[in-house]
């Protein structure tokens, strides 16, 4: 009878033996793949962000990006201008003291007035000043009229009792007068007022510059549109001013399109300048520095699309120093 010889259930060896110490530590071979890759990736990274060679190219590419963007935007301000401040004009100018401009008869611009802090007129304290002027002066010593009998008894004990001034000379009355003068003139004046203040007659200088009830007597209105659109339809005749719709307003213009126009450029020149001086780092001012100025842009657009490059339009942009950059594209500050 042949033995029996075992059959062997796998060809692979035969596991060796489990010591009875194992190590606590186990081998790298057997951690997981993705642990692996990562630390592979880790250890490959560490290792170009301390390359000298990958360190200078990285930064002349950034350097590169950075002309790049720089030479793009300075042909985008030669092309289309500024879209925040745009070009420096005498009015836009005078934004910063609320001084009143001369204009031209030949120019068609309403002339503008002179303002005063604490929303005073100057007629208003010229008559003031003239009105104190006569309180200061004494009045001049009354005839004697006849006393009665409890007049004359009354009389020694009041004039020993009223209290003696020296009468002030015509040359001190005047100098006094000239010093109040001067005194008041200081108070008044914008240029010893606030932001505020500025802004607030700022306010109404572009009211009273771009209001239609002004411009109305001055500039034609806006050509009338073509009925059929064909070659031989003639053209009405477009009236030399627009007087006629100066009748159906009641008090000024504060709604129009270039005089919210105006009073937003005004608004961003004085937030441009504190953000260039004093915040750089005011964001809260930033974001509304952008607002106003897509604001405008959107107002520019409309005004153009309705006038059709008239009168009013040239008028506003010529005025307020307006490119195309501050109405065309888009706008990224």
């Amino acid at each position: 009878m042949p033995p029996r010889i075992p059959i062997l259930q796998c060809l692979r060896a035969p596991k060796p033996p489990t010591p009875a110490f194992t190590l606590p530590l186990r081998p790298f071979s057997a951690s997981p793949a993705a642990q692996g890759r990562e630390n592979a990736r880790a250890k490959k990274k560490t290792n170009l962000s301390h390359d000298p060679y990958i360190i200078a190219q990285r930064n002349r590419k950034k350097a590169a990006n950075i002309a790049r963007h720089a030479e793009l935007e300075k042909q985008r301000l030669e092309s289309l201008g500024d879209p925040v401040r745009g070009v420096s004009t005498p009015f836009v100018e005078s934004f910063d003291t609320g001084a009143p401009l001369e204009h031209a008869p030949e120019q068609k611009i309403p002339q503008d007035q002179k303002h005063l802090n604490y929303a005073l007129k100057p007629d208003d304290v010229q008559k003031s000043l003239e009105i104190s002027k006569d309180l200061a002066v004494p009045r001049q010593a009354k005839e004697e009229q006849p006393t009665t009998e409890y007049q004359s008894l009354y009389k020694p004990f009041a004039e020993s009792s009223a209290p003696k001034f020296r009468a002030l000379t015509p040359e001190e009355i005047q100098k006094d007068h000239e010093r109040a003068s001067i005194a008041i003139s200081r108070i008044t004046a914008l240029e010893n007022g606030s932001s505020k203040d500025r802004m607030r007659v700022n306010i109404h200088r572009c009211v009273n510059t771009f209001g239609r009830h002004n411009t109305d007597t001055l500039l034609p209105p806006r050509a009338p549109a073509l009925k059929t659109g064909s070659p031989n339809e003639t053209h009405a005749i477009r009236p030399e001013t627009n007087i006629e719709q100066t009748k159906k307003r009641i008090g000024p213009d504060t709604g129009s399109s270039e005089v919210q126009i105006a009073i937003l450029t005004a608004k961003i020149k004085t937030l441009a300048d504190f953000l260039g001086s004093r915040g750089k780092s005011d964001k809260h001012n930033k974001r509304n520095l952008r607002l106003l100025v897509h604001k405008r842009q959107k107002l520019l657009a409309y005004l153009k699309r309705k006038e059709r490059g008239g009168p009013r339009w040239q008028h506003c942009i010529e005025t307020l120093g307006l490119t195309e950059g501050t109405w065309k594209g888009e706008i990224s500050l």
